[in-house]
């Protein structure tokens, strides 16, 4: 099971990023696009409908130390770091600056940190919001009401994992015409300011983990402090 997660990860140098978010907002398809960190790859062991989810996915990136460790382990390249935190709005400004209609959509946290993170997100273009808490087939009916099969369609879901990869899926099989959905985790909450972005040495050192367990240690208990022995665990006998 390790070995077919570890695989399914398209590992990225940082020379070949440009090219890969080109092919991105340039699809003519529907195609979707996860993170994989330590604490999806535990989600994934322990549950069969997120690991069959994680994998539906077209693209899958490396994202945090864990995942940087386990490749070492199982003797994997595991080449640049590539969190959603830092490529999305990157993505976002590829495809803003694209000549290609887009269409924009937020499925994702609460109000009023969804509006004002996807505001800022898409500098103030005209974007399609939901709050994260809503059922699979509320998603599903407004994706297809609004969306324009003749423009690129880009969701962001930032509704966190596992329901995020789940939804991601499922838009897939509705979409008609160019859609990219990217399965964005706290990017929403980042860019509004409700959750604080680890400073850069901590970054640099590959310690936002430990940052984000001072500032949260209730919500991040269980990721981190239960989550860290548990994912060596899972490597060593998966």
């Amino acid at each position: 099971m390790v070995s077919t997660i570890l695989s399914k990860i398209n590992y990225l140098d940082s020379s070949e990023v440009d090219g890969f978010l080109n092919s991105l907002v340039a699809t003519k398809g529907a195609i979707s696009l996860g993170f994989l960190n330590q604490h999806g790859f535990n989600l994934m062991i322990q549950e069969e409908n997120v690991y069959d989810n994680f994998l539906s996915l077209d693209y899958l990136l490396r994202d945090g130390i864990g995942i940087e460790l386990a490749c070492k382990i199982k003797g994997l390249e595991a080449k640049a770091n590539l969190n959603g935190t830092d490529l999305i709005p990157k993505i976002v400004q590829r495809a803003l600056s694209s000549n290609r209609s887009c269409k924009f959509f937020v499925y994702g946290t609460e109000e009023p940190w969804l509006t004002t993170g996807s505001e800022k997100l898409f500098e103030g273009n005209e974007v399609k919001v939901i709050d994260g808490f809503q059922p699979l087939d509320y998603y599903l009916e407004h994706y297809s009401d609004y969306h324009d099969e003749g423009a690129l369609n880009l969701v962001i879901l930032a509704m966190g994992m596992p329901k995020q990869e789940k939804v991601a899926q499922f838009l897939k099989n509705v979409s008609k015409g160019p859609l990219l959905v990217i399965c964005g985790g706290a990017i929403i909450d980042f860019q509004a300011g409700k959750t604080e972005r680890a400073p850069e040495n901590w970054r640099k050192f590959n310690m936002e983990w430990l940052f984000r367990l001072i500032k949260e240690p209730k919500r991040m208990f269980k990721r981190y402090v239960i989550g860290i022995p548990s994912f060596f665990y899972y490597l060593l006998i998966k």
